[in-house]
C-alpha cells in the first residue's frame, strides 16, 4: 500500500483559509507572511519555534524593514492563524505577543471644489469609478466588484455585497450618474457577448454559488460592471475568465488626476470616500445614517469625520483672529475729528 504524504504546510494553510471563506487577498497575504517567517528563521518548521522567534521576526519588520504598524499586525495575524488553525496549538505565549499600536491619523478630505477638479481630469471608467466612490461612499474594491445585478435604477440604490467584514449594505445611486451607469452596463454586456461567442463568458462566483447554480457564471446579471480589458487565468482554479478592472489602474489614474489638478493634499481613492462622509456631515446628515452608508460596525469609526469638517480646528476661533476682530471693532468705534 502506497502511503500518501501529508499535505505541505502552506497547502494546509490555504485549505484552512478557504474553509473559512476568507478572501483571495487574505489568503495571499497570510501565505506571504508565513513564508517570510519560515525563511527568516532558516527554514525551521513553525512547530519548533515559539514566542522568541515570532517577536524577533516582528521586530525585524518594524526596525529593519520599517513597515507600518498595520502591516506588522497583518503579519502577526497570519502567524496566529497558522498556529491556531493549522498547527492546532494554543500555547500560553500566543496571548502574550503584543500587537503594534496604530497611530491615530485624520483622513485626507477634499473640498467639493477639489473633488470637481479631480473628476474633471478623469475619463471613461476611471471617472465613473471615482464618481461612485465620492457619490456613494464606496471603497475602491467595493466599486470594482459591483455586478450588473447590484444596480437598481428603479429604487436608485446600489447593493454592496461582501464588503469589508463580509457585510452587505445598500447605498444611494447618485441620480447624476444614471446615464453613465446605463452606458457602462451596455459596454459590459457587449464585452460579455463577445466572450460568449469566443467560447468563454463565465465569471467567478463567490463561495459555492458556482456549484449550486452551474449556469449563473455565464448569466448577464453576474457580470462585473467594470470588466477588465482582457481575460486572465484565475488563481483559484486556473480557468480563463474576465475579472474586474485592476484596482492599480484606478489608483494610478486618481493620483495623476490629483497632481494635474494641482492639489497639494496626499489624496487617494479612499479620500473620495472620506470626502463623501465629511460633506454629508457638513450638510446636516445624521452620523448614524452615515455609519450605515459607510458600513462601519462602530459609530466611533464614523465620528472621526467630525474632526475634519469645514470648521477649522474643531470649530475653535484662533485667539489671533479674535484679537484682529477686536482691533477692527475699536477702529470703527473711534470718534471722528
Amino acid at each position: 500500500m502506497i502511503e500518501v504524504p501529508p499535505p505541505r504546510l502552506l497547502d494546509q494553510l490555504r485549505e484552512q483559509i478557504r474553509l473559512r471563506h476568507y478572501s483571495l487577498r487574505t489568503e495571499q497575504a497570510y501565505v506571504h507572511w508565513v513564508k517570510r517567517f519560515i525563511l527568516f528563521h532558516g527554514k525551521r518548521h513553525p512547530r519548533d519555534m515559539g514566542q522568541r522567534e515570532m517577536e524577533l521576526f516582528l521586530s525585524h519588520l518594524a526596525s529593519d524593514r520599517r513597515v507600518t504598524a498595520s502591516t506588522q499586525n497583518q503579519a502577526m495575524s497570519a502567524l496566529l492563524f497558522l498556529y491556531r488553525k493549522v498547527l492546532n496549538v494554543e500555547p500560553a505565549w500566543l496571548t502574550q505577543v503584543v500587537r503594534a499600536r496604530r497611530p491615530a491619523k485624520l483622513p485626507v478630505v477634499l473640498t467639493p471644489t477639489e473633488v470637481a477638479r479631480v473628476l474633471a481630469h478623469l475619463k471613461g471608467s476611471h471617472h465613473l469609478c471615482a464618481a461612485l466612490m465620492y457619490g456613494a461612499g464606496l471603497r475602491l474594491l467595493e466599486t470594482l466588484r459591483l455586478r450588473l445585478k447590484d444596480i437598481d435604477f428603479a429604487y436608485r440604490q446600489l447593493s454592496v455585497r461582501g464588503g469589508k467584514g463580509n457585510k452587505d449594505r445598500f447605498v444611494p445611486l447618485p441620480h447624476a450618474l444614471s446615464p453613465a451607469l446605463r452606458e457602462q452596463c451596455r459596454t459590459a454586456m457587449a464585452l460579455h457577448q463577445a466572450d460568449v461567442a469566443a467560447g468563454f463568458g463565465e465569471v467567478w462566483l463567490p463561495n459555492a454559488l458556482a456549484r449550486k447554480y452551474p449556469n449563473a457564471g455565464r448569466s448577464r446579471q453576474w457580470q462585473y460592471l467594470f470588466p477588465a480589458r482582457s481575460r486572465s487565468l484565475d488563481l483559484r482554479d486556473g480557468r480563463e475568465r474576465r475579472h474586474h478592472l485592476n484596482e492599480s489602474s484606478v489608483q494610478r489614474a486618481v493620483r495623476n488626476a490629483v497632481r494635474e489638478a494641482r492639489i497639494e493634499k496626499a489624496a487617494s481613492c479612499h479620500s473620495l470616500r472620506h470626502s463623501f462622509a465629511t460633506h454629508l456631515l457638513e450638510t446636516g446628515a445624521d452620523i448614524r445614517t452615515i455609519q450605515e452608508l459607510l458600513g462601519h460596525s462602530d459609530v466611533r469609526t464614523t465620528q472621526i469625520y467630525t474632526h475634519v469638517m469645514n470648521r477649522g480646528g474643531l470649530g475653535a476661533l484662533s485667539p489671533l483672529d479674535r484679537l484682529a476682530m477686536h482691533v477692527r471693532s475699536q477702529e470703527y468705534a473711534e470718534p471722528e475729528d
